[in-house]
Parts: structure tokens; C-alpha cells; sequence
């Protein structure tokens, strides 16, 4: 099959692209966010093709995946075809709403030709999305194999952009976490794109005992070599979609702690870690494992064994094959 989709969101896309389909990505001059063409910082096999935004028109393709509102035009103008009329689609909603949980209406809900895929079970209960079809295919990460030593007797979290995202992801409990580490002992590593950013708001704001290291944009192979040397992942993120740094960390063999909110409790098994809504509770399970390091790789290996089962990429190449032979049928 041959299937014409943008490059909106790379970690997924790299999951996606190691299927058996053929995949048109639209690219223009400026790899701007409408023609971004193949990724630079991901390795996609040789079936992901770059087409030139003005060669789209008449370009073979079997299927588009939508994972923007505004693609529908996209696809019209440059193509000629009109999704769910003259090729089949699906539009794929990687994100929580954006405001009124429960209550926000999907930009695709007054319509039934284009189903909806939602990449979390919390995500397809919170979006209002009418009489539009509906189905969940939960996320699909490379297994980067199982790295963990803990041999850091502390925390590790990545965030990307936790000032401009804010309460959103969690920042707001980074800083409070880094500023009762001088007292209690703990160290806490934070990984992710903007964190000179983190910095300059923790030191305006004068928080004592700030010394988290912060650790700005790692490239990928280095972050997963790096993160399973601390005793334990944290995450921290109140609204988004499951954070697929979470997963990864699991993976690599990282026992987890998790703020409890979207879909952190269905993610994380009970011998793999703690999901708790307590941040006291979540630092005293960080206290055992610093304390008891066998019993951290003990809920790393569970955390591992689980996300292999649930996230492991040959399940959900096998859900996306049958979605697709479905939509094209």
C-alpha cells in the first residue's frame, strides 16, 4: 500500500515507517511544518519517498493519514483528491484536548467518512467526536533494548520545552521537586529541548536548592544510553498524550514514577513502578530504590516485560495493517 501522510510527529512516524507500506512525505523548499520531507535526527528506511510539494498532484497513493484539521485542504489543493470521497483516510489524533476536557468537540466530529484513530484509550474517551467513527491504536515504540544500571542514585525526567508548555507538562512540579533535593538528598536529571529556559525561570524565582542538571537536546541515541544510568524515571506531565519518553524508558529497563493523570495508570504496571496523584508518596518510592537498588531493577524489568507486550512495535504494525486494509477495502 501506498500511503500519502505528513511529518508531523517524528518518534511516531519512526514507529509507523517500519512497517511493510510505502510512504509519501510531502517537502518543500523550506521544510517548514506543511513540507517537513523525511526526518534528519530519525533513520526511516528507503520506503518513506520526499515528493515535492508541486509534484503531489497526480502522485500514486492509496491512502492518506490526516493528523491536522487543516490537511484536508492540503490534500484537495495539492493532490486534486478529496479525502474520505476520492481517497480513503483516517485521521490520526495523537493529542488530548486542548481545553475543556470532556467537553471540546474534534475538529472532524460532523462527519463519518474519515474515522478517527486516537492513540490512547483516555484520549478517545475525552474528545467529543459525534458521529465520526472511532478506534484506539495505542503507540508503538522501537525496542532500544534493556540498558538499565542505575548505578545514579537519583531521578531522571525529559520534558521538551517545560517553560513555554508550563503547567501542561509538569514543570511547575520539576521545580518544587529541585528545590526540596538539597535537603532530602535526591538528585534529578532533566532531559529535553529548552532547558536554559528551565533554568533562567528557576533562578529568577529564587528557589533555593536548585541544583538539578539540566541537559538540553540530546540526541536520541546518546539520551537512551544516558537516562538508564539514574535509579528511576519520572514523569511528570499533567495534560498531553502519553509521553512516549515514558515508554522508552521503560524499555531500557527503568523502574517509573508517574503523576497520575491520562493514561499513566493503564501505562505502568503495579510491580513496575508507582502512578500516584501524591508527590510525597511518589518521593518515598524514589527514597526505597535509592535505598535498594535490587528492588529497582526488579520493577525495571517488570516495567520492561510490560511494555514490550503492550507498546512493542509488531503489535501495532499488525493494528495499523488491519485499520488500513479496512479503510482501503
Amino acid at each position: 500500500m501506498r500511503i500519502l501522510m505528513w511529518h508531523v510527529h517524528g518518534s511516531w512516524t519512526t514507529a509507523f515507517v517500519q512497517g511493510r507500506h510505502d510512504v509519501v512525505i510531502p517537502v518543500d523548499a523550506a521544510r517548514g511544518p506543511d513540507g517537513r520531507g523525511r526526518a534528519r535526527t530519525w533513520v526511516w528506511p528507503d520506503r518513506v519517498h520526499e515528493v515535492p510539494v508541486q509534484e503531489l498532484d497526480g502522485a500514486d497513493f492509496d491512502c492518506v493519514i490526516l493528523q491536522r484539521p487543516h490537511e484536508q485542504e492540503l490534500c484537495r489543493r495539492w493532490t486534486g483528491r478529496v479525502p474520505g470521497k476520492d481517497v480513503r483516510a483516517v485521521y490520526l489524533e495523537h493529542n488530548t484536548p486542548v481545553c475543556g476536557a470532556a467537553t471540546t468537540r474534534h475538529p472532524m466530529a460532523e462527519q463519518h467518512a474519515i474515522p478517527v484513530v486516537h492513540v490512547t484509550h483516555f484520549n478517545r474517551l475525552m474528545w467529543d467526536c459525534g458521529r465520526a467513527p472511532t478506534t484506539v491504536i495505542e503507540h508503538g515504540v522501537i525496542d532500544p533494548g534493556y540498558r538499565y544500571t542505575g548505578e545514579e542514585p537519583g531521578l531522571a525526567s525529559v520534558v521538551n520545552e517545560p517553560v513555554r508548555r508550563g503547567r501542561v507538562v509538569g514543570a511547575d512540579i520539576l521545580l518544587e521537586l529541585a528545590g526540596r533535593q538539597a535537603t532530602d538528598g535526591r538528585s534529578l536529571d532533566v532531559y529535553g529541548m529548552g532547558m536554559r529556559d528551565l533554568a533562567v525561570v528557576a533562578t529568577d524565582a529564587g528557589l533555593p536548592g536548585w541544583t538539578a542538571r539540566l541537559h538540553d537536546d540530546l540526541p536520541q541515541d546518546a539520551l537512551l544510553d544516558r537516562l538508564p544510568r539514574h535509579r528511576a524515571y519520572l514523569h511528570v506531565c499533567r495534560w498531553t498524550s502519553l509521553g512516549l519518553s515514558l515508554i522508552e524508558a521503560m524499555l531500557l529497563g527503568m523502574p517509573v514514577l508517574a503523576v497520575d493523570t491520562t493514561e499513566a495508570c493503564a501505562a505502568v504496571p503495579a510491580d513496575g513502578g508507582l502512578v500516584s496523584s501524591d508527590l510525597d508518596a511518589l518521593l518515598r518510592r524514589a527514597d526505597d530504590w535509592i535505598a535498594d537498588p535490587d528492588s529497582a531493577r526488579r520493577a525495571g524489568r517488570a516495567a520492561r516485560v510490560h511494555a514490550l507486550e503492550k507498546y512493542g512495535l509488531p503489535r501495532f504494525l499488525d493494528d495499523w495493517d488491519r485499520l488500513l486494509e479496512g479503510a482501503t477495502s
